[in-house]
C-alpha cells in the first residue's frame, strides 16, 4: 500500500467522510495524491453550530420537563391533590416518554433524524401551550397533556446525542456530549426558576406553561435553518478509513445503510448480550430513580421542613411561596454545570492510566451522592442550611455521571445500533427509575400519613421517610457501575471490531 504523499495535509484525513464531501480518487498508478474538494464552509465551525442548536433544543426540552415540579405546591392546591396523585403527574410524563423512546430509536436508525427532531419540538410545544388554558375541573386532561409532552421529548433525547456522536471522533465527542448534557441540569434548574418566577410575577401558575412554547418555536426555526438535512451515520468502516488515512472512490465508500438489514429485535438481542451496556443501563436506572424523586418532591420537602421549623407559615393563599423552587433551581444549574464538566475532565485524564476509569468514576460518584442525600434528609428538621448544602453535594456527584454514562454506551455499542441502544436505555432507566419514583415516594408518604394523626409534623416526616429509599437505590446504582468495570474493556474491543 502506498504511503500518503509527504505534502498532503493530514488534517484532511480526519474530516468527516460521512457528510458526503467528494474527496476524488487517486491516479491509477497510485503515485499522485488524490484531489480534494474542500467544502466552502469550515466543517469544524459547521459542526459546532449544529451542536449549539441541539444544545438549545435540549435546554428547552428540560425547561419544559421541570415546569410542573417548580410550581408543584400551586398545582397540588389548585386541583386538590394528595401526594400520590401529585406524583402521578410526573409518572405519566415519564411513562409516555420511555414508551415512545424505542419507537423513535427505531425511526432514528432508519429515517431522517432532522425531520423527527423538528416534529417532536413542534408537538411538545403545542401541547404545553394548550395545557396552560385548562381549569381545575380538567385534571385528567392535564395529566394526559403531560403524557403527550413526554412523547415529544422522547424524540429529542433519543436522536440528538447520536447526531453529535456522528460529528466527532472519540476525544472531541466526549467534550461535545458534555456540553450537550450540561443543558440537562441547566434546563431543569431554569424550569424550576421560570415556573416559580412566572407564578410569582403573574399570580397565576398557568403562565409558566406559555413561555416554553415560544422558546420551542425558536428552537424549531434554528433546527430548520442551521442543521443539515442529512447527517450520515459514522460506521466502524468510516472510522477505519479516517484513522488509516485511506480515502476511496465514491463507489468504494463503505455502506452506511447497513442498519436497514437488521431488525429491531436483532439489534435488541445483540444489546442484551452486551454486559457493559446492561450494567451501565441499570446504573443509569438508579440515577434516574433518584433524580426523578428529587426533581419532583424536593422543593415541597424543603417547604415542609421550613414549616416544621417555624421558618415559614403554612400556605393558605392561592399563590404559595416559591423561594424553595428558585433556590433548588439555582442549585441544580450550578451543580449540574460543575459536575458534568468535572466528570468529563476526570474521565479524560484517568482514561490515560486506567481503561476502566469511566465506570469507576460513575460508581464512586453514586456512592458519595447517596451518602450526601441521606445526611441531607436526616438534618432537614433541625438545620435547613445544612440540608441545602448536602443536597447540593448530592446533586453535584449525580451530575458527574451524565456525559460519562452516555460515552460508555457510545464506545461499547457498534455505531449502527446506537439510536436503538439509547432508546432501549431510556426505556429501561425510566421504566424502573423515574417513571415510578415520584409516584412511589408520594404513595409511601400517603401511607405513613394515614397511619398517624394529621399534623404538620407527620406531613414532613412522611416525606422524609419515603425519601430514604432514594439513598439506598443510589447505593445499588454504584454497585451496577462497579460491575460495568469488569466488562467494559472486552465490550469496547468487540464494538470496534464490528
Amino acid at each position: 500500500m502506498q504511503a500518503p504523499c509527504e505534502h498532503e495535509d493530514t488534517s484532511l484525513l480526519l474530516q468527516p467522510l460521512f457528510e458526503g464531501e467528494d474527496y476524488g480518487a487517486a491516479a491509477a498508478d497510485g503515485t499522485q495524491c488524490p484531489s480534494v474538494s474542500v467544502p466552502r464552509n469550515n466543517p469544524a465551525k459547521r459542526d459546532c453550530l449544529v451542536v449549539a442548536v441541539l444544545c438549545f433544543g435540549n435546554l428547552v426540552n428540560f425547561i419544559d420537563w421541570f415546569i410542573v415540579p417548580g410550581i408543584l405546591l400551586d398545582i397540588q392546591k389548585y386541583f386538590g391533590l394528595s401526594d400520590g396523585k401529585t406524583g402521578l403527574l410526573q409518572t405519566v410524563f415519564t411513562l409516555c416518554y420511555m414508551l415512545a423512546a424505542p419507537i423513535f430509536g427505531y425511526l432514528g436508525d432508519r429515517y431522517n433524524r432532522k425531520i423527527i427532531l423538528g416534529a417532536g419540538i413542534f408537538f411538545w410545544s403545542g401541547v404545553t401551550l394548550g395545557s396552560s388554558f385548562l381549569t381545575e375541573s380538567h385534571y385528567r386532561i392535564f395529566v394526559l397533556s403531560r403524557g403527550l409532552v413526554g412523547i415529544g421529548s422522547a424524540s429529542y433525547s433519543t436522536i440528538a446525542p447520536t447526531i453529535i456522536a456522528d460529528l466527532f471522533e472519540e476525544g472531541r465527542r466526549t467534550t461535545a456530549l458534555s456540553i450537550f448534557y450540561i443543558f440537562i441540569p441547566v434546563g431543569s434548574g431554569c424550569g424550576y426558576m421560570l415556573a416559580a418566577g412566572m407564578a410569582k410575577s403573574t399570580g397565576d401558575w398557568h403562565w409558566a406553561f406559555r413561555v416554553t412554547p415560544c422558546m420551542g418555536g425558536l428552537a424549531l426555526l434554528l433546527l430548520i435553518l442551521l442543521v443539515p438535512h442529512k447527517i450520515q451515520r459514522r460506521t466502524a468502516a468510516h472510522r477505519a478509513l479516517s484513522i488509516s488515512g485511506m480515502r476511496g472512490r465514491a463507489d468504494e465508500k463503505p455502506d452506511v445503510h447497513r442498519t436497514t438489514k437488521t431488525t429491531w429485535c436483532q439489534d435488541v438481542g445483540s444489546l442484551v448480550k452486551n454486559c457493559s451496556f446492561v450494567c451501565s443501563s441499570l446504573g443509569l436506572t438508579a440515577m434516574a430513580f433518584v433524580t426523578g424523586a428529587l426533581g419532583m418532591w424536593m422543593p415541597l420537602f424543603l417547604y415542609r421542613a421550613q414549616v416544621v421549623q417555624g421558618l415559614v407559615p403554612p400556605c393558605l393563599q392561592d399563590s404559595c411561596n416559591s423561594s424553595n423552587s428558585l433556590i433548588f433551581g439555582g442549585i441544580t444549574i450550578g451543580t449540574g454545570i460543575v459536575g458534568i464538566i468535572a466528570g468529563a475532565e476526570a474521565a479524560r485524564r484517568l482514561r490515560k492510566i486506567n481503561n476502566k476509569a469511566d465506570p469507576l468514576i460513575c460508581a464512586s460518584s453514586m456512592f458519595i451522592s447517596a451518602l450526601c442525600l441521606y445526611i441531607a434528609l436526616m438534618v432537614a428538621q433541625t438545620n435547613i442550611l445544612s440540608t441545602f448544602i448536602f443536597i447540593a453535594f448530592g446533586e453535584l456527584f449525580l451530575s458527574v455521571n451524565w456525559a460519562v454514562v452516555t460515552d460508555i454506551l457510545l464506545y461499547v455499542v457498534t455505531p449502527r445500533r446506537q439510536s436503538t441502544a439509547i432508546a432501549l436505555q431510556i426505556l429501561v432507566s425510566h421504566l424502573l427509575g423515574d417513571a415510578g419514583s415520584p409516584y412511589l415516594v408520594g404513595v409511601i408518604s400517603n401511607a405513613i400519613q394515614a397511619r398517624n394523626s394529621p399534623s404538620l409534623q407527620w406531613s414532613f416526616r412522611s416525606m422524609q421517610y419515603s425519601f430514604v429509599t432514594c439513598a439506598f437505590v443510589g447505593v445499588f446504582g454504584g454497585g451496577f457501575f462497579l460491575l460495568t468495570s469488569f466488562y467494559v474493556e472486552e465490550d469496547r474491543k468487540e464494538a470496534q471490531r464490528l
